[in-house]
């Protein structure tokens, strides 16, 4: 079965920066909505079917969650923004921590930014495009959900977005589904390159 070549193991969740691991080696971080199925990608991806807690509540992950791949190299689960219903203050706090951690993480070598396929690129992905930009942060977009649209439609949202985001700096964007299993091969080779490690 097609996953990481080293099986992910949990390290620690942090809240604050201060909490955040040594920022040494190498690491990939995840980001996209509460609800895009972040979880689900994480596990497909590392092969393992309780790495990332899934739920049927969007947002349950409230901290910056980091997972060891051994020889320094780490996954990082951020918070999903956008739809969890948290106060004011914890989306200031959110917004504020995730920000100056994408700008100052030296480890950090790519963000994966996840999107619905059905709809993509809404305001706080967006956001997250231009930010990565100004932080000079490899992203590479995951459209997730794909077996939810027929073969034509996703194509054609692939095309759509890929259009739409032509004059930023994006290293690539594909298909996905955990269900179907539909991009997970594209999806490893851009981590392993990343991180740096074997695939296949």
């Amino acid at each position: 079965m097609e996953r990481l070549p080293a099986k992910p193991t949990f390290i620690k969740g942090a809240y604050t920066l201060q909490q955040l691991p040594d920022d040494t080696g190498i690491e990939v971080a995840f980001a996209g909505r509460s609800n895009v199925g972040k979880s689900s990608i994480l596990n497909t991806l590392a092969g393992v079917k309780s790495l990332a807690r899934t739920s049927k509540t969007p947002g349950r992950t409230q901290e910056i969650n980091f997972f060891d791949l051994g020889n320094d190299r780490r996954l990082v689960d951020l918070p999903g923004y956008g739809y969890a219903k948290v106060s004011e203050a914890k989306q200031r706090h959110w917004a504020e921590t995730l920000g100056e951690y994408l700008l100052t993480r030296k480890s950090l070598v790519g963000l994966i930014l996840l999107m619905d396929i059905r709809h993509p690129l809404k305001e706080y992905d967006r956001n997250m495009v231009h930010w990565c930009t100004h932080a000079k942060l490899p992203v590479y977009v995951i459209l997730n959900k794909a077996d939810k649209l027929s073969r034509g439609k996703a194509g054609a949202s692939l095309l759509e977005v890929k259009r739409k985001l032509a004059d930023f700096p994006i290293e690539g964007v594909q298909l996905f589904s955990s269900l179907n299993r539909t991009g997970v091969d594209e999806a490893l080779q851009q981590l392993c390159s990343w991180l740096d490690l074997p695939y296949r």
